[in-house]
């Protein structure tokens, strides 16, 4: 007998496509992840390239389709805990954490009004705060409230919880197992930005001024820790002379190997994030070679004519300014042969894509390149990485990603699987 039902680990873009296109051929799809909300780093960045749009346009379409088809049970706070079985009849154990807010949450806000509590905002990498009783971010789906309950002290949890007028605060609840059988799975945990602390010749991160180009995408944004305002953490201060530092910790045998595609493309669309709130500001990218491939390149030229300073070269060492916290970037332009140390107010460092399965790999039997990405093949018939999981890539890119591992897990489940390369 056919087992005709997909688990879908992780609620990112490439998910939330590996969902909705199996459920609407027929279908029974579990999707699992992690995170409070469903959209991944896409809820997270300010503007697609190269039409410079909301990303919450598109994930709305997506999470219309998933609200009108009964096939998709969505599982938030969730992590599959192990695997057992082969294609066409997995047994998987998912481990459901407790929300502390019951399903009839609509959002209201009254129990965020009256608590004190406040923890880091993780949405906006802890820049800055929000209550313990939180909502994600403002397009947050499901649009329900979470509690962090560690960051209580005393009796300010129970406090909170006696003022819901309507008693949808539960600080009973406990972690729950769910088990559930499937024909296939689809591995699509995403990525994280490579982390700059592991960057000691850039600082390490130490420097204040020094940030990632994910961090760059929450200044720029509405829903951001300045309310969209680009500012130097530092001081406030608006900057006036500022850097992109590309293949930072890619495309290097003691970091990442892999070019991450995307950040190129990221880069020149964060100087006309610049170009806009600063219209004089003087704007220098150190590259190695700008990759905007295809359709990309008159996107590229358009930049280029915003009065941009290209430095060929990778920068050798960064240093801070103790007093100014300014960024003192070493290098040597290979353009013209001379070295250099330039000053600079804020600098933006183009880190690449980390796959989750490096740090948290798949719970069966798999194999991983050098940088932890999934390779799909022979060893676990019947589960499928996609999208940032198996590589690099841009959201149109795990989107088609998406729907051809959703293609071969049918084939799966009907026994005739074949391998996603």
């Amino acid at each position: 007998m056919e087992n005709k039902s997909i688990l879908v680990v992780g609620g990112g873009i490439s998910g939330i496509t590996a969902a909705v296109e199996a459920a609407e051929v027929g279908c029974q799809v579990f999707l699992v992840e992690k995170n409070a909300y469903l959209g991944g780093k896409v809820t997270q960045i300010n503007e697609y390239f190269p039409k410079m749009c909301p990303p919450n346009c598109g994930l709305e379409i997506n999470f219309q389709r998933i609200k009108k088809n009964p096939k998709i049970t969505v599982l938030t706070l969730a992590e599959v805990e192990n695997i057992s079985g082969a294609a066409g009849n997995f047994d998987v154990n998912i481990k459901l954490n407790p929300r502390y807010v019951q399903d009839q949450c609509t959002a209201c806000q009254e129990c965020v009004e009256v608590c004190t509590t406040e923890r880091a905002n993780d949405f906006n990498f802890g820049v800055d705060n929000t209550k313990a009783i939180y909502l994600p971010h403002p397009f947050a789906f499901p649009m329900k409230y979470v509690v962090d309950i560690d960051a209580f002290k005393g009796n300010e949890a129970a406090e909170l919880a006696a003022a819901c007028k309507h008693d949808l605060i539960d600080l009973e609840m406990e972690a729950t197992t769910m088990k559930v059988n499937v024909g296939a799975i689809i591995w699509a945990t995403g990525w994280s930005s490579y982390d700059i602390k592991n960057l000691s010749n850039y600082g390490g991160g130490r420097f204040e001024n020094a940030i990632s180009n994910i961090m760059m995408e929450r200044l720029a944004a509405i829903t951001g820790p300045t309310g969209g305002k680009i500012l130097r953490p530092s001081d406030d201060g608006e900057p006036q002379n500022i850097a992109f530092v590309q293949c930072a910790g890619s495309r290097d045998e003691h970091h990442q190997k892999a070019c991450s595609s995307v950040c190129c493309m990221a880069t020149l669309k964060q100087v006309n994030y610049i170009r806009k709130q600063y219209p004089d500001a003087k704007i220098t990218i150190y590259f190695m070679d700008i990759r905007a491939m295809g359709k990309h390149e008159d996107y590229y030229q358009q930049v280029l004519e915003k009065n941009v300073k290209l430095i060929k070269g990778k920068p050798s060492e960064i240093k801070e300014d103790a007093t100014s916290k300014n960024l003192l970037v070493l290098s040597e332009d290979q353009f013209t042969q001379e070295i250099a140390t330039l000053e600079y107010d804020l600098l933006v460092l183009a880190t690449g894509m980390e796959p989750a399965t490096a740090a948290d790999n798949i719970p069966v039997e798999f194999k991983y390149d050098v940088d932890g990405f999934a390779i799909n093949g022979v060893t676990t018939p019947g589960i499928y990485a996609a999208g940032c999981t198996r590589k690099p890539g841009d959201v149109a890119s795990s989107v088609q990603d998406a729907t051809a591992a959703v293609l071969k897990a049918i084939q799966s489940t009907t026994g005739r699987g074949g391998e996603h390369e």
